[in-house]
């Protein structure tokens, strides 16, 4: 929907006394005086200005209320793309790096809603237009044939193919299909059956406290077994480890991911990515929609404390640092608290915890380190045109070459010093673990070595079998995210961590509605139907945070639409027979052990 006639809301400094805030000074949000015959719409602080804050800040705005993100860094949060310094030449833009590259599957609902809703020159379907999807993905072996895996479309026109990457291809399934043994094949079926017609109540219970690396039997399998069913897939869909992360989330993506390969209970195909760097877009456009809707920003402004009034049960102030590093207090009606869980927590105080005890229980989320580095090449490796999972690499590499997708742009004209003509996006998911080149683990390694050690992983995945892809003559540059510090000292810190899914999280995950009626959480920690960190899951809680918030103030606007995960009508009979079976203490009819 498209508001750009609204007026801009304004922002009023002005003294606060705060109870229990230390402050050296107080704002308030305020606007224009309302008409004398309606009331003066309540104001909202959002705190943080990730695609939680940003959705939030966007259902607001459209439903008439005065609303000002708070965000200590950059608006996008880690969805943003960012600027590689002193990378431009010759009139160029710098050379794009990001935190991580995007990934919208076709499972997402909720988050392409709102990009249909972010107006972007030339699109009829606004930001949405801007996702393409990649011909196919792979898994990368390490002294074998890779795994390639054509991602079909309605309207895709496969690449021409030469007999070489045909050889490859083929065998490269009939090695894959060797190497597992029939029995195991078998086995891992039966498992996604046993789970696919599991009741709600026994995925809650029972595979929530198992994990995927049990559930699968993984322990006395085949190593590829192990590396393509249990790890492999748990790094390409949730980016945790097999061996902690429950089943129910793990599982729950796959089956998804299942019925949007078969077509059904999807926005649009498996795979999609951006055709351009994140903030180019998407990031810019929808702050540009945002500030056109009356929605104020301020970058720098970083929340220290939420301060409660035990007298009036409330929020009474954000506590927040300015870019000058002054403490002030910012009062508004409503508080949407937007940032991520291991930031959010440090901002609630014992008198906070104890008004609503879910917050204490996000003591118990965890989060784990995966982190962006790009390569910038100076020619284009023959890789594939899509993802690929480097599933024998000790670092847990997956990747994506960009370039190749961003049609409206050529990279070395309008990139960098004109040199680079690709850039290879590289996740990082094993931090913990020793490398190849210095036996260190990534944490232990500084920078530099980092990056030559990733380097080298991903040629020991791509240059076997009889070819050579990556050329170390080709590298230009690289960038590893920011957001990592320390790294080869002690004590390495990584300010943008993920949150992972061991068994038990799906329980002290909260709810948006706090028992304090004026503050609500938003974020991808928050409790949703994808039970996943993800930008759906960031949008979809931010939705919820807006439609508790709704009902709070008896706003008579109409609710957030929170579209869940499809769920096959199909299996709703058998989920009804493993209910009955569930409550009498026996297995499911399909569990084999």
């Amino acid at each position: 929907m498209d508001r750009m006639g609204n007026s801009r809301r304004t922002f009023v400094a002005g003294a606060a006394a705060v109870t229990g805030a230390v402050a050296t000074g107080g704002l308030a949000l305020g606007a224009a005086p309302a008409a004398a015959d309606s009331p003066a719409p309540h104001s909202v602080a959002v705190l943080g200005g990730g695609v939680a804050g940003l959705t939030a800040a966007h259902e607001l705005a459209e439903r008439g209320f005065r609303v000002t993100v708070y965000e200590r860094r950059a608006l996008g949060g880690k969805a943003r793309s960012m600027d590689v310094p002193d990378s431009a030449r010759g009139g160029r833009r710098p050379l794009p790096a990001e935190h991580g590259f995007r990934f919208i599957p076709g499972i997402y609902h909720n988050l392409p809603d709102t990009m249909r809703r972010i107006p972007f020159p030339g699109n009829a379907n606004g930001v949405w237009d801007n996702l393409v999807a990649p011909a196919e993905m792979s898994f990368a072996r390490t002294g074998r044939e890779d795994l390639r895996i054509p991602l079909p479309w309605p309207g895709h026109r496969p690449a021409e193919l030469t007999l070489d990457e045909i050889r490859r291809a083929v065998t490269a399934v009939l090695d894959t299909a060797h190497s597992i043994p029939l029995h195991e094949t078998a086995y891992f079926v039966n498992r996604f059956l046993v789970f696919l017609t599991s009741c709600d109540e026994r995925r809650d219970e029972e595979w929530e406290r198992t994990p995927w690396w049990d559930f699968l039997g993984a322990e006395r399998m085949s190593y590829d077994y192990q590396r393509i069913l249990a790890v492999g897939l748990t790094r390409n869909i949730v980016a945790t480890k097999a061996e902690e992360a429950s089943t129910r989330t793990v599982a729950t993506l796959l089956e998804a991911f299942v019925f949007n390969a078969l077509g059904r209970g999807a926005d649009g195909p498996l795979d999609r990515i951006l055709n351009l760097p994140t903030n180019e877009a998407w990031i810019d456009p929808w702050v540009a929609h945002l500030t056109g809707l009356g929605v104020e920003f301020r970058i720098g402004w970083t929340l220290r404390e939420l301060a409660y009034d035990p007298g009036t049960g409330r929020v009474a102030a954000a506590v927040v640092e300015d870019p000058q590093g002054l403490r002030r207090s910012v009062t508004a009606d409503h508080y949407i608290s937007a940032i991520p869980v291991e930031h959010a927590r440090r901002t609630w105080g014992a008198a906070l915890r104890a008004a609503d005890p879910q917050l204490a229980r996000c003591d118990k989320l965890e989060t784990d380190w995966m982190t962006g580095i790009q390569f910038y090449l100076t020619e284009h490796a023959p890789l594939i045109a899509g993802h690929a999972n480097c599933i024998d690499s000790p670092w847990s590499l997956t990747a994506i070459q960009q370039a190749r997708h961003w049609p409206s742009r050529d990279f070395p004209a309008d990139y960098g010093d004109g040199a680079a003509v690709d850039c290879l996006s590289v996740d990082i998911s094993e931090w913990d673990r020793p490398g190849i080149l210095y036996g260190k683990t990534a944490k232990q390694c500084t920078p530099t070595e980092v990056a030559r050690e990733v380097w080298a992983q991903l040629k020991a995945a791509f240059n076997d079998a009889g070819r050579t892809v990556l050329k170390d003559s080709a590298l230009h540059s690289w960038f590893l995210d920011p957001g990592v510090d320390g790294l080869g000292t002690p004590h390495p810190t990584n300010e943008d961590q993920l949150l992972i899914h061991p068994v038990g999280t799906f329980h002290n995950r909260p709810r948006a509605a706090t028992r304090i009626p004026n503050l609500f959480l938003a974020g991808d920690y928050v409790a949703v139907d994808i039970d996943l960190a993800t930008m759906e899951g960031a949008n979809a809680s931010a939705r919820q945070a807006v439609n508790a918030l709704l009902d709070r103030t008896g706003s008579t606007a109409r609710r957030c639409t929170v579209r869940p995960l499809f769920r096959a009508p199909e299996m709703e009979g058998h989920k009804r027979h493993d209910r009955l079976r569930h409550r009498l203490g026996l297995r499911n009819a399909l569990d084999v052990g």
